[in-house]
């Protein structure tokens, strides 16, 4: 592992006035076995659902085409020579942006009619220094995309949005020509110079509120904006179930104290064991602000003390389907979906005691349950959120 730092992606959207559907399009992913990362924002011409067809048809084969680690002049001939071309302009016509960093650390940049991104190093504007990439053959021979190649230090971020936010206030008396690039560069390094550990979501959130505000709040196209940000990991562990061995019950304890980051015990049983072993008090809560769910208690040194099996079955769920969009509630399983959100690096420690409890011959083996059900919380933490997951059986 070369790269010592999290790479946290994320990205804000407002449609075309009126329009349901968004025709800028931002798809990343990341590739567990490279540890790589790709992202693609693709903005489809005019607006509405036949913008987004066309946004998403770019963005799929972006990502595709890169991960097969083709050049970036052949990326983009074969994206430029694929899309269907507008029957009244005779142009194809989908923007993208293309971002792809690899394992080393190494970010690599192709640009096509989008506005340019923009690289800030902590406050400050850095120039990666553009390289012209003409295409050679096709019916788009002498098009020219822009490329660029560099290394990204911790607290890097990489800028990249549509002309919905470039163009936005364009007429307008304090933006005659639009909000030009200039412009949207020194509000971004005005915001980071304000808060230096500002989110990459409410990084581009703002970016996207700002374009929407130029436009009178009437976007005049699709707004969308993306941040890439390069920092340090926030670290987060969580413990479920009780160890298989009692001599392990110390261990446990001492994990749990020694930890650099937030912590979260999901059962009775493991909390009971971790404050006996650290000479500490659980107070339990009696308000339910979940009814399906046992209320959290309280242990000093730990960020969240749950039930268990049935709370992570109940976070899987939340998992689902959670977005940007939805708001979290007050009880125990969303809680812990939230520390989730904002934890890069999640460890969890599983303990393999059979519980007593649970070996009622009506339910099913309380172990299994237990496994299956953190293996697909970190299936989806991985695959949809870009977290990094480690496991560990006591």
């Amino acid at each position: 592992m070369s790269r010592n730092f999290f790479i946290e992606v994320n990205s804000q959207q407002r449609n075309h006035d009126g329009e349901r559907i968004c025709g800028d399009v931002f798809l990343y992913r990341y590739i567990k076995e490279e540890d790589r990362v790709i992202a693609v924002l693709s903005d489809g011409m005019g607006h509405g659902v036949k913008a987004n067809i066309l946004a998403t048809l770019t963005a799929t084969m972006a990502i595709n085409f890169t991960r097969e680690h083709k050049e970036v002049d052949r990326i983009a001939e074969i994206i430029m020579n694929t899309l269907p071309v507008c029957s009244e302009r005779k142009i194809s016509y989908s923007t993208f942006t293309i971002i792809d960093i690899e394992s080393s650390g190494r970010a690599t940049i192709l640009e096509y009619d989008n506005p340019s991104i923009i690289i800030l190093r902590g406050p400050q504007i850095f120039d990666p220094s553009w390289n012209k990439v003409v295409l050679e053959k096709g019916k788009h021979a002498g098009t020219i995309l822009k490329t660029c190649s560099y290394i990204p230090e911790k607290e890097d971020r990489i800028i990249f949005c549509s002309d919905g936010v470039s163009q936005s206030g364009m007429g307008s008396d304090p933006f005659p020509f639009g909000w030009e690039r200039e412009n949207i560069a020194s509000y971004a390094a005005s915001l980071v110079s304000s808060e230096a550990s500002i989110s990459a979501g409410v990084l581009s959130g703002k970016i996207v509120t700002m374009a929407h505000k130029n436009d009178n709040y009437k976007a005049r196209d699709d707004i969308s904006c993306a941040t890439i940000y390069f920092r340090e990991p926030r670290k987060l562990l969580i413990c479920t179930g009780p160890p298989y061995e009692k001599e392990k019950d110390k261990e446990l304890a001492v994990k749990v104290s020694g930890y650099k980051g937030k912590v979260i015990l999901c059962g009775g049983t493991t909390a009971d064991i971790v404050a006996r072993e650290l000479n500490k008090t659980i107070v339990d809560e009696l308000i339910f602000e979940d009814p399906e769910l046992p209320p959290e208690s309280f242990l000093e040194g730990v960020d969240l003390v749950t039930e268990g099996i049935l709370t992570m079955q109940k976070v899987n769920e939340i998992l689902k389907t959670y977005n940007n969009s939805v708001r979290l509630g007050k009880g125990p399983a969303d809680k812990i979906v939230r520390l989730l959100m904002e934890s890069d690096e999640i460890h969890f420690i599983i303990g393999t005691r059979i519980n007593i409890a649970h070996q009622d011959p009506n339910l099913p083996v309380d172990l299994e349950i237990r496994r299956t059900v953190v293996k697909r919380i970190a299936r989806l933490l991985e695959e949809k959120w870009l977290k990094k997951i480690t496991f560990e059986y006591i």
